[in-house]
């Protein structure tokens, strides 16, 4: 086969196993695995072999057209490079992971049928964006992945978070689609193609008009699905769905989207320098934002929401300063241990039975019950944290030397503002991602919370894929020199000074974080018995009230959750109460967004009901009167018609009478 063939096949295997779960769900349940896990598997493989085909050397082009369209033709097209054939094989590899893991974590879900036709269908969508060549076919691929999250993320539609959760996915998303797809139709209005090779070769000669207004559009659809700033509050909510979802969407699918199109499409937002600026601001505050908003969280999947952002604003960073290459490379490996971690928490979750322990202040004794889960999270964090050698160093360091070298003047493709932004907030968040993975790995592992009932070995299906993908999270930095070709052929080995800083930095945050949780839990280990020493003679009942209110000044509160030896809120003081609700940002865009629309709803249906259906209900009104009187004057009695008649004809005649007096006076 040629490769074309093959890459076909990709995106079209999970599709036909998307349709044959859906149709032989109920009719043929023993079919649903097999068509789960197969398919994806097949296309994993065959991506394998389109990226060794494809050796990271020159771009494979193919296309035919779709339909005529008249000025603007659209192409059914594949463009496979280096990052494409990449980005493919990462998921595949996720999505199968996710679908064998999920035959295990949802053995028991009557949705279960219908939960894997979309976790394929959502898969095909992701390698359809990869792989396209032209817009409007990606285009396709892009809004099918919307409609899926929306489904996969109100899987558990009982609840009225899950509900909640996937209608703000969906609409956040759609908010900045809209403006995404302007952008498209203005690009190709600018360019006469929807081809992306046509497109960046147009660019090469300056063929854009207007550069930053087309560039701005399409940030506002990368923003919302890639969960940038502002645009990022659909994402910690999403974690209402199941587990595996939560590993599939934050490490190979929809966020993954807007950052690979952005590095497809580069030279369009490089041909603005203001564009790029707005892209590094955006960056920078995602990650500072992010960083600190996890590490006031208790639930460990939205603390693992937030790190998601937070590592998306630094592949958004490497892509402000003009390079592909680090933020690609950044996007692989963090694809790698993000699904470990995602789907670590789920083993988790699993292993108490209930998803409250997903509460970090609540858990203990979990490290000797669940081993493969407590080493893979642990390997899986410390990549998150960038300490060397793991995967998280390599790919961060590429992204923090390419910022360098714009800041510096080294390289011209970005102004040097958009360098400067990114490597001193890339430095800070290196500090809040160390802290914030060891705040996790202490709590969820070291926690003094209530042992969960054991239930057991966690299934194989469940541990085996997270030592698969703990592989690349190990070893995948090392790689970056053999994989030069396939990242526009340039090294991305981390420099000196830049690795000695942010590994330095890290390092403190870790080291502050632990030395704060030693500090939490030394405390909280001591009685409050200020007040019964104060007040030796008061009452029990008072004493118990005081030594509550001491405990709850300092750490919050004591019943249920947050566990008062949490580090973050020494570390994060007076701020962490604005922290912990992503600094309230949905709040501001209710008052801002969400009470108008409802008032304008309000006011327009107060229209409909008493101005519009006022004159409807008069007319039947008048019409029902109307015949009332009609009816009344049909009595049957030829008298009163007859007088009827000469009263009429003598009003006339009078009437007459008049009009022609006033006719011959005038």
């Amino acid at each position: 086969m040629t490769i074309t063939t093959l890459a076909v096949l990709v995106p079209l295997l999970p599709f036909l196993g998307a349709a044959a779960g859906l149709l032989l769900g109920r009719t043929a349940p023993g079919f649903v695995r097999p068509l789960a896990v197969l398919p994806t598997l097949a296309a994993a493989v065959i991506a394998v072999v389109v990226a060794a085909r494809q050796g990271g050397g020159r771009a494979v082009d193919a296309a035919t057209q779709l339909t005529p369209t008249g000025s603007v033709p659209i192409d059914l097209a594949l463009h496979l490079d280096g990052f494409a054939v990449l980005v493919a094989v990462l998921v595949g590899l996720v999505a199968t992971c996710v679908q064998i893991y999920s035959t295990a974590y949802l053995k028991d879900d009557a949705r279960y049928p219908s939960y894997a036709a979309l976790v394929s269908l959502f898969t095909s969508a992701m390698l359809l964006v990869v792989y396209s060549g032209d817009l409007m076919v990606l285009l396709v691929g892009w809004e099918i992945m919307g409609i899926c999250s929306y489904f996969l993320v109100g899987h558990y539609w009982e609840t009225p978070e899950a509900r909640a959760a996937s209608l703000k996915a969906f609409l956040v998303t759609k908010l900045g689609d809209v403006p995404f797809l302007i952008g498209l139709f203005a690009l190709a209005a600018d360019t006469g193609s929807f081809r992306i090779t046509k497109i960046l070769a147009a660019v090469t000669h300056g063929g854009l008009d207007h550069p930053t207004l087309i560039a701005l559009l399409l940030l506002a659809g990368v923003a919302g699905k890639s969960a940038q700033f502002p645009l990022h509050t659909w994402l910690p909510d999403a974690m209402a769905g199941p587990t595996p979802v939560s590993a599939l969407i934050h490490a190979a699918t929809m966020v993954a989207a807007g950052i690979y199109f952005v590095a497809r499409l580069l030279p369009v937002f490089a041909a603005s320098g203001a564009a790029l600026v707005v892209l590094a601001v955006m960056a920078a505050v995602t990650m500072i934002g992010s960083g600190l908003a996890a590490l006031a969280q208790d639930d460990i999947k939205r603390v693992l929401a937030y790190s998601t952002i937070g590592q998306l604003g630094y592949m958004s960073g490497a892509l402000a300063v003009g390079d592909r290459g680090a933020a690609v490379f950044h996007l692989l490996s963090h694809g790698a241990f993000k699904a470990v971690l995602f789907l670590a928490a789920g083993v988790v979750i699993h292993a108490a039975g209930t998803n409250s322990l997903a509460a970090m202040s609540r858990m203990g004794g979990l490290h000797t019950r669940i081993p493969d889960a407590y080493w893979t999270m642990t390997v899986a964090l410390l990549a998150l944290a960038a300490i060397p050698p793991f995967a998280g160093f390599f790919s961060k360091e590429a992204v923090l030397v390419a910022a360098e070298h714009t800041a510096f003047g080294d390289r011209d493709v970005a102004p040097a503002a958009a360098g400067w932004t990114i490597l001193v907030a890339g430095l800070i968040a290196a500090v809040l991602t160390a802290a914030y993975a060891t705040r996790l790995w202490l709590l969820a592992f070291r926690g003094r919370g209530p042992e969960a009932p054991d239930h057991g070995r966690q299934p194989a299906a469940m541990t085996s894929v997270l030592w698969v993908l703990a592989v690349p999270t190990i070893a995948f930095g090392l790689a970056a020199g053999p994989l030069g070709d396939w990242f526009d052929g340039h090294a991305l080995t981390p420099s000196l000074p830049t690795a000695v800083l942010s590994t330095g930095v890290g390092l403190v945050g870790g080291l502050v974080t632990y030395g704060a949780w030693r500090h939490t839990t030394a405390l909280a280990a001591r009685p409050p018995v200020g007040a019964v020493s104060a007040h030796p003679q008061a009452e029990p009942a008072l004493v118990e009230a005081e030594a509550i209110t001491s405990h709850t000044a300092a750490y919050g509160t004591i019943a249920g959750a947050p566990d008062p030896a949490d580090p973050g809120r020494l570390l994060l003081g007076p701020l962490h109460r604005h922290a912990v609700t992503g600094f309230h940002l949905d709040a501001l865009y209710a008052t801002l967004f969400v009470r108008p629309v409802q008032a304008g709803a309000r006011l327009v249906r107060f229209l409909d009901r008493e101005v519009v259906d006022t004159y409807v209900r008069g007319a039947g009104a008048s019409a029902r009167g109307l015949g009332w009187l009609v009816r009344r004057s049909q009595t049957g009695n030829v008298q009163t018609y007859l007088g009827a008649l000469l009263a009429g004809t003598l009003v006339l005649a009078i009437a007459a009478v008049v009009f022609a007096n006033v006719y011959a006076g005038a």
